[in-house]
């Protein structure tokens, strides 16, 4: 099925190409965020390139973080022993200005102001094979010397309480400035690619996912139809206490109107040392839920006319069984990666691991994955 191109990202690509002024290509339709398919506030931050965020996950008292309810793409990623780590990207409107324009009360002036994202975590090799998708910059708190001489475009940032391993959260300000000065570095790419469509195509019943990568790690994701979104719960690391996780700068809860698994294939270089073979990949599985509906849909990085012309990469697309776009939902995506040898079923609706694991209920709308740790 062929589809449209959106016209109003348009002025958007013209922009980021340089072919007509940012008054110009503001006067039209508000300029729409490529990786979202919604309008921005501060058009000139998409001139800049995206931050590509390392946030902890572990230990648990790194929740709730702070931040990742205003990334437009959140990566979850394996990095051994049973977990797992986030590396958001934030490109268009950051976390003060997009919580000051939305209404929302509970982020006031003062916290908009003090904005800060993380905890800021160590780098890690599978970081550099996504960086180059969205041509962005690393924000990471050092790392093994035998993964940062593998990572390019970084920045460290270190907490001030060496002792608190979580202590290290960046500024919103500095963010920006970062990113301004890696704006005068890397060269700009197109981050197109991802198609968004308001309505959803036929699908499966998918209300629910659950996705336990290790028993001390398990993740769940429900669908709340008063927000169109998948709320994420996350076990207490005890594998029983479930929480529903939240955004510490605003209180609310951690909100995706797409979640996609992502099977891709795991390199173990050593115990906690893992890379994604990403790279110029024709298709490979993947399963988008959305509204409510489960899909079963393949991604893809090979390269087209603009990667031919170029030389350089645009982000990781979405694609049907014919090669054709496949359409998220506008608005943010959360990216589960897993193993090819991972494997899914629906279950009974519960939060217990034995019946999500062993009580398979056909129809249930209710997805649960038995992860394969590379």
């Amino acid at each position: 099925m062929t589809r449209k191109p959106i016209l109003y990202l348009l002025p958007l690509l013209l922009l980021i190409a340089g072919v007509v002024a940012p008054e110009a290509a503001l006067a039209g339709p508000p300029p729409v965020n490529p990786l979202t398919g919604l309008p921005v506030d501060e058009a000139n931050n998409l001139s800049l390139p995206p931050a590509l965020v390392s946030i902890a996950n572990f230990p648990a008292s790194a929740r709730p973080q702070a931040g990742l309810s205003y990334a437009p793409i959140v990566y979850e990623l394996y990095i051994g022993e049973g977990m797992t780590r986030f590396l958001a990207i934030f490109y268009g409107d950051y976390p003060s200005t997009a919580a000051t324009s939305n209404g929302n009360q509970s982020f006031d002036s003062q916290v908009a102001q003090d904005a800060a994202i993380g905890p800021i975590r160590s780098g890690r090799v599978s970081y550099e094979e996504i960086r180059k998708f969205y041509n962005g910059f690393l924000v990471i708190a050092s790392g093994y010397q035998g993964v940062l001489q593998n990572l390019n475009a970084y920045t460290n940032f270190y907490g001030a309480d060496k002792s608190d391993v979580n202590s290290a959260l960046i500024p919103v300000a500095k963010l920006e400035q970062i990113a301004q000065s890696a704006g005068r570095q890397i060269e700009p790419a197109m981050l197109t690619g991802m198609t968004f469509e308001a309505q959803a195509p036929e699908g499966k019943d998918g209300q629910a996912l659950w996705l336990p990568y290790s028993y001390y790690n398990q993740v769940f994701w429900r669908y709340d139809p008063a927000s169109g979104a998948y709320n994420r719960y996350q076990d207490n690391a005890d594998a029983s206490t479930f929480t529903q996780i939240t955004d510490r700068l605003n209180g609310q809860p951690l909100a995706y109107e797409n979640v996609i698994v992502l099977f891709a294939d795991h390199q173990r270089i050593s115990g906690t040392i893992y890379d994604l073979e990403l790279g110029y990949i024709d298709r490979a599985p993947a399963l988008l839920f959305r509204d409510g509906t489960m899909h079963e849909i393949f991604w893809t990085t090979a390269n087209g006319d603009y990667e031919k012309e170029t030389g350089k990469l645009r982000p990781v697309r979405f694609i049907d069984a014919d090669g054709n776009p496949f359409p998220l939902k506008p608005g943010q995506t959360w990216i589960e990666t897993v193993t090819p040898a991972t494997t899914y079923y629906e279950a009974v609706d519960s939060l217990s691991w034995y019946d999500l694991k062993t009580k398979k209920l056909p129809g249930s709308g209710v997805w649960a994955l038995r992860f394969v740790a590379p």
